[in-house]
């Protein structure tokens, strides 16, 4: 004995009979709206704003405000720093930023003065504030020779300098936002 029915033809079926049967006519043959005058049975207005399935806040990353106005993105970086660290390094060659981690690194670059000299910057956002040691920056220096670029020694206090403009320019942009 065969079966005359194949499983795609049943399963089409089931499909049918069951959208078939999610249909209901209301009583009244017509969809009923809820006038503005309806309310629900806690008395909220049915339209009005309802809070999200995340908080009356919305979803938050790693527990942060996201209406904060003290800098941070919500991901750990405080944003001022942040920003200002791109400003500032702004004329050397991103390799790799990474605005979760607070990391920026550079590629090397040679300035057009001395060409036979490159540099390149690492930069870590270590604070969610804005604090004077919420960043650090590593300054590396090559110079090069007949067999090719070779590893100098920086000045001691070249790294301090450029964390002491990242901090100026962070704090221009606080300021500025709240000048706003």
């Amino acid at each position: 004995m065969t079966n005359k029915y194949n499983p795609f033809s049943l399963i089409c079926m089931a499909i049918v009979v069951i959208a078939v049967g999610g249909c209901t006519k209301l009583k009244s043959g017509e969809a009923k709206y809820p006038s503005g005058k309806d309310r629900t049975t806690t008395g909220e207005d049915i339209y009005g704003e309802k809070e999200s399935i995340f908080g009356k806040d919305g979803f938050t990353l790693f527990g942060k405000d996201k209406k904060s106005d003290k800098g941070e993105t919500g991901i750990g970086v405080n944003s001022y720093l942040w920003r200002a660290s791109l400003d500032t390094i702004s004329f050397m060659p991103l390799a790799s930023a990474d605005p979760f981690g607070g990391v920026i690194i550079t590629d090397w670059y040679s300035s057009p003065e001395k060409s036979n000299e490159r540099f390149k910057a690492n930069v870590f956002i270590l604070d969610k504030q804005l604090v004077s040691n919420g960043v650090s920056v590593k300054i590396f220096r090559q110079q090069q020779t007949r067999s090719g670029w070779v590893d100098s020694a920086v000045a001691d206090d070249t790294g301090t300098k450029l964390e002491d403009a990242i901090l100026t320019r962070a704090r221009q942009l606080r300021v500025a936002e709240l000048d706003e």
